[in-house]
């Protein structure tokens, strides 16, 4: 199975670094509009099959445009939503950026009984995102697109891909409408293809095999 996770477009929050993670949160910007627009171009070699987004407004808004040019239903689930970031919520400053990011890489690294401040621990973190990714491999379709966030799929790749470790993914944030590629299965395990640093912008952009952005995670973690 193929797995695309695929962080939404820019939003305000995003624009004031804030800790945004509850529901329903905000809409997208002009500049989110245009990635999400791109999308489907960036993505028409990938025959999807099935298309899931978070309950936070802005994956939503961002899964529309693929959904229309593939025909697909967005099927909305909670479990892909953003780490809830509990009594961080909404603060922009270094502090509380520094404790969301170092609790969420503690779950990757294994630390799973951890809590965010107010929040969720590991443990629940990835039980909910794992359910969707099973739900959504029941489907049978040989290429699967869940739209989620960028902490949330950093966190469940480190944890979950067996050749992406915590520093590997604390060193490459993924920049909106960034996608991670995996292949594999819940009972077999996964492995990363492709990790897209950089924003698909408003002009489609799909990665050649001349393309550095279009390098694999072991190419890109050896500086090639």
């Amino acid at each position: 199975m193929r797995l695309l996770l695929i962080r939404h477009g820019q939003t305000p929050s995003n624009l004031k670094h804030l800790l945004d993670t509850a529901e329903p949160g905000p809409g997208l910007t002009a500049l989110g509009q245009e990635q999400a627009a791109a999308l489907p171009g960036a993505l028409a070699s990938e025959e999807i099959g099935a298309l899931y987004a978070s309950t936070l407004v802005r994956t939503q808004l961002t899964a529309a445009p693929l959904a229309s040019a593939t025909g697909l239903e967005v099927r909305v689930r909670a479990g892909i939503r953003e780490l809830t970031a509990g009594d961080l919520e909404m603060r922009g400053d270094d502090d509380a950026a520094r404790t969301y990011m170092h609790t969420a890489f503690a779950w990757s690294a294994g630390d799973v009984g951890l809590r965010m401040p107010g929040g969720e621990n590991g443990a629940e973190a990835l039980a909910r995102f794992d359910a969707v990714v099973a739900e959504a491999h029941e489907t049978g379709a040989e290429t699967l697109a869940l739209v989620s966030h960028g902490a949330a799929i950093r966190m469940w790749v480190a944890a979950r891909a067996d050749n992406v470790d915590v520093d590997y993914a604390e060193r490459h944030p993924l920049a909106n409408t960034g996608i991670v590629i995996l292949s594999g299965s819940p009972g077999q395990g996964w492995r990363a293809l492709l990790w897209e640093g950089e924003s698909l912008g408003p002009v489609p952009l799909t990665p050649g095999p001349d393309d550095p952005t279009g390098a694999t995670v072991e190419q890109l973690s050896r500086g090639e």
